[in-house]
């Protein structure tokens, strides 16, 4: 990836459906919250947002504040997994996907590592 594409990915360039939603998580006192731009690097969505909180009951906290601020601007997530444990809770929105963690859950699966040529912002 150039450096050119590197320095266009910013806070300001986010898409608002993304910061909207970045906003939410962070209202919900959302940790670690990161973005990282797969468009380059996946067909499958733009963007992953990836957060934790402190306990299942704030995972899910998060997740609905999610849902909540993004349904009336239009954006309904196509699907939606983990709520009943809320470990790993996935909003898929097509263009962007959700990845709310418990701390264990986001550093067994370190999708941060997964996908670490993405170019990536941190809130």
């Amino acid at each position: 990836m150039t450096e050119e594409k590197k320095k266009r990915f910013t806070k300001r360039s986010v898409p608002a459906e993304v910061r909207l939603a970045v906003e939410a998580a962070l209202g919900r006192k959302a940790e670690d919250l990161s973005v990282l731009d797969l468009r380059d690097l996946a067909s499958f969505t733009d963007f992953f947002l990836i957060t934790n909180g402190n306990s299942s009951r704030q995972n899910d906290a998060v997740a609905e504040a999610i849902e909540a601020a993004l349904k009336p601007k239009g954006y309904r997530p196509l699907s939606v997994e983990g709520r009943e444990t809320a470990e790993w809770v996935l909003l898929d929105y097509g263009s962007f996907v959700v990845h709310i963690f418990s701390r264990a859950a986001r550093e067994r699966y370190a999708l941060e590592n997964l996908w670490g040529d993405a170019p990536r912002l941190d809130f």
